[in-house]
C-alpha cells in the first residue's frame, strides 16, 4: 500500500487487539486493522496505557502523530504512517503502520552502511527540529529493505532536551535540499502539526528549525548541560 492507502485504512478500519508489544514501556498493542476486506497490522498506543512522566504531559500519543506530521511537512520519509484514533478499543491514542523488522538490527548495526548515510543524516536533522529526548538505537528499525524511525513520543518539549545516539554528523554541514525544506517549515509550512501540539510547542519547533538553517550544520553534544545528550539505555 502507498501512504494514502495506509492512512485511509488506519483512520477508518475496524480494530482488533492481538496482544501487547513485548518490552514496551507504555502498553503498546499490536492490532489488526480491517477495512473493505483488507487487513493490516498496526501499533496502537493509548493514552490510558501511558506511564506518567514528570517532564512531559499526558497524551504522548499526540506527539507520536505530531512526529509523523513533521516527517510529512519535511518530506523526510522517516516515520511509518501514523494517525490519531479517538474510537480505539482503550480510548484515544495513536495508530502506526506496523513494521516487520529483522528483529536483529538497530542504529549501531546499520550506521556504517553507506546506503543509509543520507537516511541517518535526515533523521539526525529531524530529531533536532523535533527535540527528540529519546532516540535510542532500538528506535531505528530495518525491514530488510529500508529503515524506519519509531517511538517518537518524547518529542517537541519546549525546553532543550535532545538526547540521541546519532551524533556522527555533529559539526557537519546539513544537505542544502534538506535545509530548504526545513526552512519552509520554519517559515510556516507546518502542515497538520499544529493539530497535535500546543502553539508554544509548535513555535519552538519552528525556532529550532530556523536555528538549524541559520547554522547550516548539525549541533554538537553539550556535555555540560544538566542532562546527558545521550539516552539510556543506548539500545
Amino acid at each position: 500500500m502507498d501512504r494514502d492507502e495506509q492512512r485511509l485504512l488506519l483512520t477508518n478500519g475496524s480494530l482488533e487487539v492481538e496482544g501487547r508489544v513485548v518490552g514496551s514501556s507504555n502498553q503498546a498493542l499490536l492490532v489488526n486493522v480491517t477495512l473493505d476486506g483488507v487487513t493490516a497490522k498496526a501499533c496502537y498506543k493509548a493514552e490510558a496505557g501511558e506511564r506518567p512522566l514528570w517532564d512531559f504531559p499526558d497524551g504522548l500519543w499526540r506527539r507520536e502523530v505530531a512526529a509523523y506530521e513533521l516527517d510529512v511537512a519535511l518530506a523526510t520519509d522517516l516515520v511509518p504512517t501514523t494517525v490519531a484514533r479517538e474510537d480505539a478499543p482503550f480510548g484515544a491514542g495513536s495508530l502506526q503502520w506496523w513494521v516487520d523488522d529483522t528483529l536483529e538490527d538497530h542504529y549501531f548495526t546499520l550506521r556504517e552502511r553507506p546506503e543509509f548515510y543520507d537516511w541517518f543524516a535526515s533523521l539526525a536533522a529531524f530529531d533536532v527540529v523535533a527535540n527528540n529526548a529519546d532516540r535510542k538505537a532500538g528506535h531505528v528499525l530495518f525491514d530488510g529493505v529500508r529503515c524506519w524511525a519509531i517511538d517518537n513520543g518524547l518529542c517537541f518539549h519546549e525546553e532543550e532536551k535532545l538526547r540521541t545516539v546519532i551524533w556522527e554528523f555533529a559539526g557537519l554541514d546539513v544537505d542544502p535540499d534538506l535545509l530548504e525544506r526545513i526552512d519552509r517549515f520554519a517559515k510556516g509550512a507546518t502542515g497538520k502539526l499544529g493539530d497535535f501540539l500546543n502553539p508554544h510547542e509548535l513555535a519552538f519547533a519552528q525556532m529550532r528549525a530556523h536555528n538549524l538553517v541559520e547554522n547550516a550544520n548539525y549541533p554538537v553534544p553539550d556535555e555540560d548541560r544538566d542532562w546527558p545528550p545521550y539516552p539510556w539505555p543506548l539500545i
